[in-house]
């Protein structure tokens, strides 16, 4: 069993002896476990026998830490009889009872078999839903004995989340066995989420559903997708037309808008929807307006401001552009089956900047496209904005939810008051710009773990009744910077780093006992999601990966990739190469044995090419250890070091602005190339 470092345990034994005799009354004694030995007690004629001795389960660790814990004595172990069984009446919970069933196979490697419809005997794990309108929709009992395993709650989502907690508990124990006890389980919020900025930097659709199920599997239910955005003008050369700008969505009403460096057609994106929806997670899309709009001033120039704030804003009072909004947010959660299918709809409304005229304008508009979302059928959601755009003219508050991201752009107790749903992401503790040299780079852990909930709000911190109206926290990765070399897999370092610490505190709120440091050890324990390995992540101590003695070209490597930090060796007697000659692929990056421009040593990933100062000659002898971290790739020659890819900084703007250029490689390995060179001695390591 895996040892809970640092957990408090304690076991309380009371023995009473009792000795009979006609002037003798009764004796209670309380013993600790240390103290105990044999003891016999005579009085009179009776003899009072001593009962056996056990431990008291303590809360077992998983991530969110579960609300309420009464522990037994003993393990339930799985054995081949066990099976996972519903009454087969409830739809629901045949559903979730299949899911675990495979989930547990896919992250175990054992099987345990489903069977609905049937009644539960000895050794099963039985999966029910007992309705409870009274009760928190997430919410969830599991009950342990050594005899098998109950699981219940009043709907199917906190079915869903019970499922999450036993294959937690799964991995973290060696034998597979769960602790004898009882849980009780809810959320402190309902909001618990992350939002990824696709309007700047494309994310495939593959790693929207990577994002889905490691969320599912901290229990975090919302995924806010920001889909439109554009860069900043002064990394262009101050010009609007080279500046970046997308729209990430297929458009029939607009056909030229949809981004041509990565979009997503309706049906992938209705369907993504759905199917994060059956694993608990609510997708909410954004269309951000009426700033950070240049992809469609660019579309559209007649819509675009004319003052100062330049041509990322729209003119909100033309009514050319209202022609153009509209018509644009009916094509998405307009008609009978909307392609943004989930209850809620983002429509943006941030940092948006005009003198005082032009804010009361401004809160007209953010009124009107509240309002016509909610004609549409979706409950809307905005940045919060209103304290900036200061005015008299009414914004509509309820059933609006408003995103608390600055305190001075939207008071949190001024909003509030006024009404608004708000959900907490402060920018200055929860953002991350990857290498932007502003807000974080990665997310100080140990402070949110200790210090901050989702009711503190930028600094502000809500009690009592006030908390009612906080649905819950967030946090954020915001792609500033396009084309800074910053890699998908980049962002799921960042996003992996905190996920468990923000699912623990939206959650669990200040009622976390596990102090951060036993925390961090034991979540990194845990699997990204039953199946998904996208930090590419082998062994949980330092170890020799895999060796392979010769490496046959177009030969197939055990792992795809792998993730930092790693070490790769190998040697090489050189021969003639082509450029363009790869040595290792995988399907996210390529490591060049002889590049398609220089013919050096180089590696590509994501449209971007580094290149080493180093060539392999024919005839050339040679032993090269690459090494990689999550700020540079490194490589050494016959142990002297060649190259340091590190982070770069480039300046724009005539200096006045730098922008981090990261060299960073998850290496790739799944394919070998088709090389005239001699590749023996591969050695892949994890540190």
């Amino acid at each position: 069993m895996v040892n809970f470092v640092g957990e408090f345990r304690f076991t309380r034994f009371f023995f009473p002896y009792f000795i009979h005799s006609f002037s003798t009354s009764i004796k209670f004694m309380t013993f600790k476990k240390s103290m105990l030995k044999a003891a016999v007690l005579f009085a009179g004629t009776s003899l009072c026998a001593i009962p056996a001795l056990a431990d008291v389960n303590t809360k077992p660790f998983t991530v969110p830490e579960i609300s309420s814990w009464k522990g037994g004595e003993g393990h339930f172990i799985p054995t081949p009889s066990t099976r996972i069984v519903t009454n087969g009446k409830d739809q629901q919970a045949n559903r979730i009872a299949l899911m675990l069933g495979q989930d547990y196979t896919t992250l175990t490697g054992t099987s345990i078999p489903v069977e609905l419809g049937t009644k539960s005997k000895k050794g099963d794990i039985t999966l029910q839903i007992k309705k409870d309108a009274k009760a928190n929709a997430e919410s969830y009992s599991i009950a342990v004995t050594p005899n098998g395993v109950t699981v219940t709650a009043p709907t199917e989502q906190g079915l869903y989340w019970a499922t999450r907690t036993l294959l937690q508990m799964s991995e973290l124990s060696e034998d597979l066995s769960l602790p004898v006890g009882r849980i009780a389980d809810q959320p402190e919020f309902a909001i618990r989420g992350f939002m990824i900025d696709c309007g700047r930097k494309y994310i495939p659709m593959e790693y929207l559903y990577a994002l889905v199920d490691a969320m599912a599997y901290y229990k975090m239910n919302t995924l806010h997708v920001h889909l439109n955005d554009n860069g900043f003008k002064y990394y262009f050369d101050d010009d609007w037309d080279k500046t970046q700008a997308a729209f990430r969505m297929e458009s029939n009403n607009f056909p030229e808008l949809t981004a041509r460096d990565g979009s997503y057609t309706k049906d992938e994106f209705r369907k993504f929807i759905e199917d994060a929806s059956q694993k608990g997670v609510e997708i909410i899309p954004e269309i951000d307006f009426p700033a950070h709009s240049l992809s469609f001033t660019r579309l559209k120039p007649e819509i675009a401001s004319t003052g100062r704030n330049g041509r990322d804003h729209l003119d909100i009072n033309k009514p050319e552009t209202h022609e153009f909004l509209e018509t644009l947010l009916e094509e998405y959660i307009g008609g009978e089956n909307p392609v943004f299918a989930g209850p809620r709809f983002h429509i943006g409304t941030d940092e948006y900047q005009g003198d005082s005229l032009t804010m009361e304008q401004f809160r007209g508009f953010t009124d009107r496209y509240i309002k016509f979302t909610e004609k549409h059928g979706k409950k809307p959601a905005i940045w919060g904005s209103l304290t900036h755009a200061k005015g008299q003219t009414p914004v509509k508050s309820e059933g609006v939810l408003m995103y608390g991201w600055s305190n001075g752009y939207a008071n949190p107790r001024d909003m509030i008051k006024q009404g608004y749903r708000m959900v907490s992401i402060p920018d200055g503790y929860v953002y991350i710009v990857p290498n932007a040299g502003y807000y974080y780079d990665y997310l100080n852990n140990p402070f949110l773990y200790e210090k901050w909930t989702p009711a503190n709000i930028g600094g502000t911190v809500f009690t009592g009744d006030t908390i009612k109206q906080i649905e819950g926290g967030m946090f954020a990765v915001w792609n500033d910077h396009p084309n800074n070399g910053i890699t998908v897999k980049d962002i799921h370092h960042r996003v992996m780093h905190s996920l468990p610490t923000m699912a623990a505190k939206t959650w669990s709120a200040d009622k976390v006992t596990v102090p951060f440091a036993e925390f961090d050890s034991l979540s990194h324990k845990l699997s990204e999601a039953p199946g998904l390995n996208y930090l590419a992540r082998y062994g949980q101590e330092p170890t020799v990966v895999f060796e392979q003695a010769v490496v046959t070209p177009g030969s197939s490597m055990p792992i795809a990739e792998i993730g930092y930090p790693y070490t790769i060796e190998f040697d090489i007697e050189g021969a003639e190469e082509a450029k363009g000659t790869k040595l290792f692929e995988s399907p996210y990056a390529i490591f060049w044995l002889s590049d398609p421009i220089s013919g050096n040593l180089a590696f590509s990933r994501e449209d971007h090419l580094n290149t080493f100062r180093q060539d392999v000659r024919p005839g050339e002898k040679l032993h090269v250890k690459i090494t990689g971290t999550n700020k540079n790739t490194t490589l050494y020659v016959n142990d002297k070091l060649v190259d340091d890819m590190n982070v770069r900084w480039v300046s724009y703007n005539g200096g006045k602005n730098k922008m981090a250029q990261v060299r960073t490689l998850f290496f790739p390995l799944q394919n070998a190339g088709n090389f005239n060179s001699k590749i023996t001695n591969l050695k892949v390591s994890n540190f």
